[in-house]
């Protein structure tokens, strides 16, 4: 049975290769763009891009000391610890 499933990926796996190598060649375009983007527009979207990124680990940085200071929240059962 192992050497039939062999057998058989063997031969489908190449045709389906094939086919998915083909879907993605079909995306790719050799043409220049329609519309031209101009350096306002990518410094904007750069912009956009790192202030995503930076300004919520900026935010949790600056607040790192309030979280330390902050107790912990009491848990509802009994601790973890103790023996039934």
């Amino acid at each position: 049975m192992c050497a039939l499933l062999r057998g058989l990926m063997q031969t489908v796996l190449p045709v389906r290769a094939k086919v998915v190598l083909q879907e993605r060649r079909s995306n790719i375009s050799s043409k220049p763009p329609k519309d031209k983007i101009g350096p306002g527009q990518t410094l904007f979207a750069m912009a956009m891009f790192a202030i995503s990124l930076l300004v919520p680990a900026g935010w949790i940085m600056h607040h790192i000391p309030e979280y330390r200071k902050r107790p912990c929240p009491p848990s509802d059962g009994p601790p973890r610890n103790s023996i039934m």
